[in-house]
């Protein structure tokens, strides 16, 4: 699922508009990053713990020639799936059930503009195919 598709999600599943879904997710998305970037933990009970963690310098082994490699002290982001993800991901915990597809809005009475509009499209159509046509011969 990419971000766009989460959105769609969460604007179905919340009965709220795409842009207000949009400005949610990604608010979210912002606090928690500006969050961690400060160096907080940022745990979300039930799904996952995000945290920046500093990492010392070692000394290691290259595999290869099995001699002692320094390696220099670095910052890390961490993410760890808490229990109630993976109960869910490993389908020990039935998953929550989530709306996907909008209920369709009442019909409504205007009819004849509908018809009109439709009228427009099509006169609008055919004179731009001559356009097109004229371009293709050059």
């Amino acid at each position: 699922m990419k971000k766009r598709e989460l959105i769609h999600a969460v604007a179905i599943h919340t009965d709220v508009d795409n842009k207000t879904a949009a400005k949610l997710v990604e608010g979210t998305i912002d606090v928690i990053l500006a969050n961690v970037a400060k160096g907080e933990i940022v745990n979300i009970s039930g799904f996952a713990k995000f945290a920046k963690i500093k990492r010392p310098a070692r000394m290691a082994r290259n595999p290869a020639t099995g001699e002692p490699v320094k390696v220099k002290a670095k910052t890390v982001a961490k993410i760890t799936a808490l229990k109630g993800f993976k109960d869910i991901a490993l389908g020990v915990s039935p998953a929550p059930k989530v709306v996907t597809v909008r209920k369709p809005a009442p019909a409504k009475k205007a009819a004849p503009k509908k018809a009109a509009k439709k009228a427009a499209p099509k006169k609008a159509a055919k004179k731009a195919a001559p356009k097109k046509a004229a371009k293709k011969k050059r």
